[in-house]
């Protein structure tokens, strides 16, 4: 008969069957845990102890002692027990059963005890045909199951039964349960001397999760594959042996959860409830959830995997999600079950109605680009507490909080990576309020480091006339102050201020080095064209990586075209597949001196390149509207006023042109009209406006040295013959004391000059 070999010889158990089987209780004292339902004085336990049972479901997880507990009631009772298990067991046996308890009944009046282990796993059909014997009293069932019977399980059986919901045994109940056994001689490991390492023992209860059946089977492991030194098992009476916490970790895995007849349904489950989530559906992720709780899914795996969907399909959506859903993980171990069913409904809703994004997985680009080459720390993010006197480690470093907005741009990413994007912010929830934000960072960031492939001016007029950079670590110092984001920010909106670009329009950018104009060019014309001119493939293979996290189409295309005019239509065909152009746009485009001639290649390229009605827009500082020093020096040399006028007399006549001796005036001696003129001469309607600009800038020692060269700065030769020795010496001291005093407001006049064709 099904089952009924279990309690046929009750008590007496094979010595070679599994540890779990021999070490099962066999009488109400033996049982361990489950005191809310079998504790003194309990109802189950008067009952059983009565012999006064009504039928009974018994629910709980997988080795809490159910199949247990009907062995001692098997024990106990002097009714006729019958043992059935549904997964085995059909119609044809269910009858056969009925029948037996019947012919008790009627001729014998001998009531039948009828236990079917795994009672949910029998069809609508199957426990219908049970239920006219329990409704009669022919039979009183005791039914196990690891799901909710009120789920699972006929209404009508568990109409008619007490249903007892037993619970994983806590961690004391299965240390006591595992030193029982090792005590038990006849059932047990008494016999032997069995010893574990320190922390196996409790490894082995702590990974059982409260399944005793769990337990048992990975101590018979443990215990029984452990060398002893005898040939085979068992060894020797009296033999010791010892657990190491390897073998502990070996014999014990976590128990697969037993959700539905399909063995892959733990895997599936979890699946969909994580796509729910992901898809925004706050009632499919509710259903799996409740799917895998009434399952017995661990809520420790569940908050796992919405630990990890926080961050990774969440994400900066919502920054706060990962705190919410940890809290609610730490919220559950301290309440557990049923209550901790509250925060484990809360973090999944909160994820569902969260707006997502995945852009956590940027992450993984840098690792492959790691991967691919290792980037050197630049010198000045080293740390310049060991090597900074020997090797200038840290020198150049901008502290971004002693500046406006506790924020300065500055290359952090190595050399090799420079210009490289790792992270788009997508436009959603939280995300969405900073993309403008950090875009607008990363695009001055990177303006202003790529701004330094440009190159020095000569020596003597860098910095004063207009804002280039020097190269290498002191360039930092100067130009990467508190306004700078704000001025080259300025200085785009100024620009394309000037033209109303449309989405389809076509764009040219020359001496787009630093990406300025390029990438808000991009945003405005998702339908036309945005191309640049760059000087060198080092700024090319920059923007391009800057540019690599757009989809192919949407790229700029860019082009390296050295010098300061501008390509062809035929070169611009063969650049960009593309002879003519709706706007030129440049900013500095003359960063290595200008002049007429210069200027005059410049307009007749531009006039080939742009459409009947196209426009050109050019920012420029000339060197004539710059900043003097004596204007930086005039409260400093107010105490020689002789002085003073002398500086700003040989000023003056320096940037003017006055001086026929000066070299090269040409280069900083013109104005708004020559430039102005030459564009009309070449056929444009022009307008021209003058734009104040100043900005915050610390000077270096590095600085004066090329402004007081006599030899290679021009200024500085020509004011040291106007001045003399002794008044030039002066001056640098003077200049020297006023830098030691940090930043100065750094003044100059900037021409944005409109053209149309």
């Amino acid at each position: 008969m099904q089952g009924r070999d279990l309690f046929t010889v009750q008590g007496v158990l094979s010595p070679d069957g599994p540890l779990a089987d021999r070490m099962r209780p066999r009488t109400l004292d033996d049982i361990i845990g489950q005191d809310h339902i079998l504790g003194q004085g309990r109802l189950l336990r008067r009952a059983i102890q009565a012999d006064r049972l009504s039928s009974l479901i018994f629910y709980g997880p997988p080795g809490t002692g159910k199949t247990s507990l009907a062995r001692v009631i098997a024990n106990t009772t002097k009714s006729t027990f019958e043992s059935l298990n549904a997964v085995l067991a059909g119609i044809k046996d269910i009858r056969e059963a009925i029948d037996r308890s019947d012919e008790r009944r009627r001729l014998y009046g001998k009531r039948t005890i009828l236990f079917v282990d795994e009672v949910h796993r029998w069809n609508k059909a199957q426990q219908d045909a049970l239920l006219p014997w329990v409704e009669n009293g022919t039979v009183i069932l005791i039914g196990a199951t690891t799901e909710n019977p009120f789920f699972e399980v006929n209404r009508a059986l568990v109409s008619r039964s007490r249903i007892f919901q037993l619970k994983s045994l806590s961690p004391e109940d299965l240390r006591e349960t595992a030193l029982r056994t090792l005590q038990d001689r006849e059932r047990g490991y008494g016999k032997w001397r069995v010893s574990f390492e320190e922390g196996s023992l409790e490894h082995l209860v702590a990974v059982a999760g409260g399944d005793a059946r769990s337990l048992l089977n990975a101590l018979e492991l443990a215990v029984e594959t452990t060398e002893t030194g005898a040939a085979s098992w068992p060894p020797p009476e009296g033999a010791e042996i010892r657990v190491s916490l390897e073998a502990a970790e070996e014999s014990i895995q976590r128990r697969a959860v037993l959700y539905d007849r399909d063995g892959d349904y733990h895997f599936d489950t979890i699946s969909a409830f994580i796509k729910s989530v992901r898809g925004s559906d706050p009632d499919a992720a509710l259903y799996w959830l409740a799917k895998m709780v009434r399952a017995g899914e661990d809520p420790a795996f569940i908050f796992r995997r919405m630990i990890i969907l926080a961050s990774e399909d969440v994400g900066l959506a919502d920054p706060q999600a990962l705190g919410v859903v940890i809290s609610c993980a730490e919220a559950f171990d301290r309440i557990g079950f049923p209550e901790g069913n509250f925060p484990l409904a809360h973090a999944c809703l909160y994820l569902a109605a969260a707006p997502k994004s995945n852009t956590a997985l940027a992450f993984f680009d840098a690792l492959k680009e790691v991967d691919k080459e290792d980037g050197e720390v630049p010198n000045h993010l080293r740390d310049p507490s060991r090597d900074s006197e020997s090797f200038g480690h840290g020198k150049g470093y901008i502290y971004p909080h002693a500046y406006r907005d506790h924020w300065a741009a500055q290359q952090y990413l190595p050399t090799t990576l420079r210009g490289k994007t790792f992270y788009t912010p997508s436009a959603v929830g939280y995300e969405g309020r900073i993309r403008e934000e950090v875009l607008r960072k990363r695009e001055i960031q990177v303006a202003v480091i790529l701004g330094d492939t440009q190159g020095d001016l000569d020596p003597g007029t860098q910095g004063l006339s207009w804002s280039a950079s020097s190269k290498g670590r002191e360039g930092w110092f100067k130009r990467l102050e508190s306004g700078r984001s704000a001025l080259l920010l300025a200085d785009r909106d100024a620009i394309l201020g000037q033209c109303p670009i449309s989405r389809h329009d076509r764009v040219l950018i020359p001496a787009a080095n630093d990406g300025l104009l390029l990438w808000e060019s991009l945003r405005r014309t998702p339908e036309g064209l945005s191309a640049a001119l760059v000087d060198n493939d080092a700024a090319r293979e920059a923007l391009l990586r800057y540019a690599a996290s757009l989809d192919e189409l949407e790229q700029p295309v860019i082009a390296v075209f050295p010098g300061a005019s501008l390509p062809s239509p035929e070169a611009g065909e063969a650049l960009f597949s593309c002879a003519s152009f709706d706007y030129i746009l440049a900013r500095e485009p003359w960063r290595r001196g200008a002049g007429a001639g210069v200027f005059r290649a410049f307009a007749e390229g531009a006039w080939q390149l742009l459409v009947p009605g196209g426009a050109l827009v050019i920012l420029q500082s000339p060197p004539l509207l710059g900043e003097r020093i004596s204007r930086i020096l005039r409260d400093a040399c107010a105490g020689d006023r002789a002085l003073g006028a002398k500086l700003e007399a040989a000023e003056e006549a320096f940037f003017t042109g006055q001086d026929e001796a000066q070299a090269g005036s040409a280069r900083w001696t013109w104005d708004g009209d020559t430039l102005e003129q030459v564009f009309m001469d070449a056929g444009f309607k022009t307008s021209l406006s003058i734009l104040n600009q100043k900005e915050d800038r610390l000077l270096t020692e590095r600085d004066l040295s090329l402004w007081f060269d006599r030899e290679k700065s021009p200024w500085g030769a020509f004011i040291a013959r106007a001045l003399g020795d002794g008044d030039f010496t002066r001056l640098r001291e003077a200049l020297h004391e006023r830098i030691r005093g940090g930043p100065l407001v750094w003044q100059w006049k900037s021409l944005l000059l409109t053209a149309h064709r």
